[in-house]
């Protein structure tokens, strides 16, 4: 089970360079695309799950060439867009019902398969409460239940965590991490904690471009030996944002605690720390928008 994205990019009218030259092979497990927003990570999932059409390159599924033959992959896929909605007025229940008719599915086999994923998605007690009354995280649950009526191989999430609360994002890494297993779940997001905690391969994406694509251990690697910590009056911070490459700040008494990420230590009584998830994607911006 492979999926392989070749030298893909997009360009919309007035010459918006929306992707440029996207080299990526995506195997079972958790894929985390890690950008800005509008780093053209929305624009990728829609060509991925078959809603849009690149430019130039080529994406194949199992070595096979999905603009020749999309349903292949279309039955092996599930998709959550970022702007999924629902029917407020419909229950769980029959809303799935609804989202599996669209999907060419149906039949008292379809409705265990319902019934199976509610439980797995522990919405199961909610089955006749109308979705416009569920909280944030229970619809993005319900999204990801529609996503997954056909039993996918490929998940795509597009930024699956806007707009919940610090609980309800946990609830949801979590239940990424139980779902992966023997699929390929490629998820967005700009919120580095979602990837540190959940993604076994990350790709970080900017102004269109790869900018990295590797585990979390060899990104941290990259950056040992280039953070540090060191505290500066609070006046001085709007200097120190010209200087240096910032990923963190604590107010304290005797001024401002920052992390700064740099090759060289940027000030004599700069302490070496050790280096996070975040200092190691601001390393990669840092290098990648520069060239």
């Amino acid at each position: 089970m492979l999926m392989e994205i070749h030298q893909v990019s997009k360009q919309y009218k007035g010459a918006v360079q929306a992707l440029q030259d996207i080299n990526l092979q995506l195997k079972p497990g958790i894929i985390g695309l890690l950008g800005p927003n509008g780093a053209g990570k929305s624009t990728l999932m829609r060509i991925l799950a078959t809603i849009s059409q690149p430019t130039s390159g080529m994406i194949t599924w199992n070595g096979a060439d999905i603009r020749k033959n999309p349903d292949e992959l279309r039955r092996a896929l599930g998709y959550l867009p970022q702007d999924f909605g629902v029917y407020p007025h419909l229950n769980s229940t029959e809303f799935l019902e609804y989202a599996a008719a669209l999907k060419g599915l149906g039949g008292r086999k379809m409705k265990a398969r319902i019934m199976e994923i509610l439980e797995l998605l522990n919405l199961q007690h909610d089955l006749k409460r109308p979705i416009g009354g569920y909280s944030g995280g229970m619809r993005q649950r319900i999204g990801i239940a529609q996503a997954l009526l056909n039993d996918p191989k490929v998940l795509i999430i597009d930024e699956p965590t806007v707009g919940l609360d610090p609980e309800e994002r946990m609830r949801f890494r979590s239940l990424l991490t139980d779902l992966s297993g023997e699929r390929i779940i490629l998820f967005s997001t700009h919120i580095i904690s979602d990837i540190e905690a959940t993604a076994n391969q990350i790709a970080i994406i900017s102004q269109g471009r790869l900018l990295a694509n590797s585990d979390p251990a060899l990104l941290l690697r990259n950056v040992k030996g280039k953070v540090w910590s060191v505290t500066i009056p609070d006046q001085d911070i709007q200097e120190a944002r010209t200087k240096w490459a910032i990923s963190g700040a604590i107010r304290r008494e005797d001024g401002l605690q920052l992390r700064i990420v740099s090759n060289e230590p940027p000030l004599p009584q700069a302490l070496a720390v050790p280096p996070s998830l975040e200092d190691a994607y601001l390393h990669v911006r840092a290098l990648g928008e520069g060239a």
